[in-house]
């Protein structure tokens, strides 16, 4: 995917329909002389509708689409004729999509599911007829409901990935090139800083034909979560990944100091991402000798399962790949 083409915040303008009105009309034929009131009802406004397309990986579709309106009712006829409905505006986005209140930072919807619809904004409902208000006492009425507003406001959407795997690290900690080894997606890989910019999806081939799906987050830094480096920009992809997979580089001097500033960033983030399974794989363990790498080890956290590997020699990749999906299936249970 190309990186000028990943797009997961756009900020629109939503308007529902609005209702028909209702008609004023009485009954008029030849050997009728006094027909009573037959206007029928106004249409129903179009509602504006989000609905879950699985071939969507970007909100760039709806980049430069800043106004989206549904059609208005139709007004009601005589004869009881009813006025058409505005026809509905669907609104396709990827799995992940959050909407919220551009003003007030609610959150309207989630779309999580294919093919789920959420009715973001509904149209405007159809004014009645002079029909609907005849009584004994009041024969012929001469007027109808106008048709009601739709909804006007201004809405954020934002997209969190959407993964069984979500990988944490610093800058060339190595998870792109892990993404790379075992899955076929094909990540830009370079040795200098944030040589990812956008989250890359890759489906991770398991035994027994299962799999499951690992998300190349871009890199965290010290103070990401107050903006610094790509800021919480893609903090939020992490929220929807079931296990963390925190990679730190084996040239680096304590394991435990910076597996704590990515956990640090996470809980200023948010606290509640503390409570995913958590794993750790040290990478590019084929840069040091044994002698290198047992004085290594001695800075390992004791808070979770470590492993040790390397994607160039495909040194533990298996193992890890067995305690990855164990962790998300204990986390689906």
């Amino acid at each position: 995917m190309s990186n000028l083409n990943f797009i997961d915040y756009v900020k629109i303008q939503c308007r529902s329909g609005k209702g028909g009105a209702g008609s004023v009309h009485f009954r008029r034929e030849k050997f009728v002389a006094m027909g009573g009131p037959d206007g029928g009802d106004g249409g129903r406004g179009g509602h504006i509708i989000l609905k879950g397309n699985p071939q969507l990986w970007t909100l760039l579709h709806l980049k430069y689409q800043k106004h989206l309106h549904a059609p208005n009712g139709e007004p009601g006829g005589g004869a009881g004729r009813s006025g058409a409905q505005g026809k509905d505006l669907m609104i396709e986005v990827p799995m992940g999509t959050v909407a919220k209140d551009a003003e007030t930072g609610e959150i309207i919807a989630e779309i999580t599911e294919p093919g789920q619809e959420v009715i973001l904004f509904e149209g405007g409902k159809g004014g009645l007829g002079n029909r609907n208000f005849k009584s004994a006492t009041r024969q012929a009425p001469h007027y109808a409901q106008p048709g009601l507003p739709g909804i006007e406001a201004w809405v954020i959407l934002e997209l969190k990935v959407l993964a069984d795997v979500g990988l944490v690290g610093l800058p060339n900690a190595g998870k792109s090139t892990l993404l790379s080894v075992v899955s076929a997606a094909k990540p830009e890989i370079a040795d200098y800083p944030f040589t990812t910019i956008v989250p890359n999806l890759g489906v991770v081939a398991y035994r027994e034909d299962r799999s499951f799906v690992m998300a190349d987050i871009p890199g965290i830094i010290e103070g990401a979560a107050e903006g610094k480096g790509l800021g919480t920009r893609f903090l939020r992809h992490i929220e929807r990944n079931s296990v963390l997979l925190f990679m730190v580089a084996a040239d680096t001097e304590s394991i435990s100091d910076t597996y704590a500033v990515l956990l640090a960033e996470l809980e200023r983030y948010n606290p509640e991402l503390l409570d995913k399974a958590r794993l750790l794989a040290v990478t590019k363990t084929d840069v040091l000798d044994e002698e290198e790498l047992s004085d290594l080890r001695k800075t390992y956290p004791t808070d979770l399962p470590v492993f040790e590997i390397s994607a160039l020699t495909n040194q533990g990749i298996t193992t890890l790949k067995d305690a990855l999906m164990q962790a998300i299936e204990g986390r689906q249970e």
